[in-house]
């Protein structure tokens, strides 16, 4: 999805074209009949990377893949200021309007962090929630900036900041990948798709300001009373395995899945395993 000259653009997940607003509006009525389910993706990716969800809940699901912010057929942020979740949550509202209800909604890494701020947002609009890593890391600031989780990912965030400033793209990205995907992932890569990486880092530079400055204490997501599905990758970083460790505690109605073999990345490493855990969570609560 994305604003166009006012407008409002909608990929079903799976699919490979965006669909015009009026076509949204009018697939308002069938979404009554039918759970929704919204997808956000990860930084440095776009609503596409939910294709194989699509593919696997097609018929049964309504599934609606949202681009957000300065990703796949969305605008950048402007520069005025620089970006918050709320801000990306005020993006989605069309989307959500759209799913009808009941709306499962499933955030991936920063994705993730944009549904938890969503589901704050609006209590009671979500039937259940699936977090994959969510990168909320101004829980661990909060907890202890010293702690070793805190200081890496806070290296990473400085060092993808001060590259973009210097026009060094390739230096920004292969750091990046390599913190998300492990060393050589950059390396590893075919040279298109270090390219797009490399293309992406000025977003992923303002949605590490978004993160950083999401300041909801860990207290507030008690009020998350929903039916939560918690991933977590058995080899991902310590910072999203800290995150973890403290949103589990605090949300009231948790069920974690460690996916043992996958990383950060497993909705797109790997796709089937992730996607069977989310059909499976939500088909127990509809």
């Amino acid at each position: 999805m994305a604003w166009r000259a006012g407008a409002v653009t909608a990929r079903h997940a799976g699919a490979a074209a965006a669909w015009p607003a009026d076509q949204v509006r009018r697939d308002q009525q069938s979404a009554q009949a039918i759970a929704s389910v919204v997808c956000l993706h990860a930084s440095a990716s776009s609503g596409r990377q939910w294709q194989a969800l699509g593919r696997r809940l097609a018929g049964r699901y309504r599934v609606l893949s949202p681009d957000l912010y300065g990703a796949g057929d969305s605008p950048p942020w402007p520069a005025e200021r620089e970006p918050t979740l709320a801000d990306e949550v005020a993006l989605l509202e069309p989307v959500f309007e759209a799913a009808g209800e009941p709306v499962h909604l499933v955030g991936h890494s920063y994705g993730g962090a944009v549904a938890a701020r969503a589901a704050l947002t609006y209590p009671g609009r979500f039937r259940s929630l699936v977090l994959i890593e969510p990168v909320l890391f101004g829980l661990l600031l909060a907890e202890d900036p010293g702690q070793r989780a805190a200081r890496e990912v806070v290296a990473v965030c400085q060092h993808t900041r001060t590259a973009v400033e210097l026009g060094a793209l390739d230096s920004a990205a292969r750091r990046f990948i390599d913190y998300w995907m492990g060393p050589g992932a950059w390396a590893g890569m075919p040279p298109h798709r270090r390219a797009a990486a490399a293309r992406a880092m000025r977003a992923v530079s303002s949605e590490w300001s978004a993160i950083f400055a999401e300041t909801t204490p860990l207290a507030a997501y008690a009020s998350l009373d929903l039916p939560t599905l918690y991933v977590v990758g058995g080899k991902s970083p310590a910072s999203t395995r800290a995150v973890a460790r403290l949103l589990t505690r605090a949300l009231p109605d948790v069920t974690t899945a460690e996916l043992a073999e996958a990383g950060h990345m497993a909705p797109i490493t790997h796709p089937d395993l992730v996607s069977a855990a989310i059909e499976a969570h939500i088909a127990q609560i509809t």
